[in-house]
């Protein structure tokens, strides 16, 4: 087996997700053991952020499932894995690492397992992206699941972090963040 080693974490490149199943039925087929699942907090710990501990895969699932209220936990966890997949190709360079470094292990694995993209996607077309990847979802329902993801991510790696990935993306993603675009002076 092949890996890419982000600074204290090892990723496993045979990782996949199924996107082809039915939305019930979809798995990660990961090589490690996840996790078990613990009930959902009101919110996310006060402790979780950049500088503190790592935040743990538990409680960004359960940010995610409260921000986008999904009805289940596995529903929750589906759309970040998505997310943060389709996330990982277009986040480079040092942004990438501490990323990685501030996410939970799991979600570090899918940000830096993914090859970076040829081409920055515009707003519209990552969300497109990840529409595709979702079976039956929609460019309503994919901003959704987008956004319920990346809307989360502030609270848990930090705001001068967002706005370094921010920096690095084309204009657009501010929203998908939860954030205001303010138009840049002419």
């Amino acid at each position: 087996m092949t890996a890419t080693t982000v600074p204290s974490v090892t990723v496993p490149l045979t990782t996949t997700i199924s996107t082809t199943a039915p939305r019930a039925a979809m798995k990660a087929t990961p090589k490690t053991t996840l996790p078990s699942p613990r009930p959902a907090p009101a919110s996310l710990p006060a402790s979780v952020s950049a500088s503190g501990p790592r935040p743990e895969w538990d409680d960004l699932v359960d940010g995610v499932r409260e921000a986008g209220r999904y009805t289940t936990r596995a529903e929750a966890e589906r759309v970040t894995r998505i997310v943060l997949s389709a996330l990982g190709g277009h986040v480079v360079g040092d942004e990438r690492v501490d990323l990685a470094r501030a996410l939970p292990e799991v979600a570090a694995r899918l940000v830096a397992s993914q090859i970076p993209a040829t081409r920055p996607l515009t707003a519209q077309e990552f969300v497109d992206a990840v529409a595709d990847r979702v079976e039956g979802a929609t460019p309503a329902t994919a901003r959704w699941d987008v956004s319920s993801v990346l809307g989360v991510l502030p609270k848990l790696v930090g705001d001068d972090l967002v706005d370094r990935i921010l920096n690095q993306l084309p204009p657009g993603y501010a929203l998908l963040f939860g954030r205001a675009e303010l138009g840049t002076p002419a």
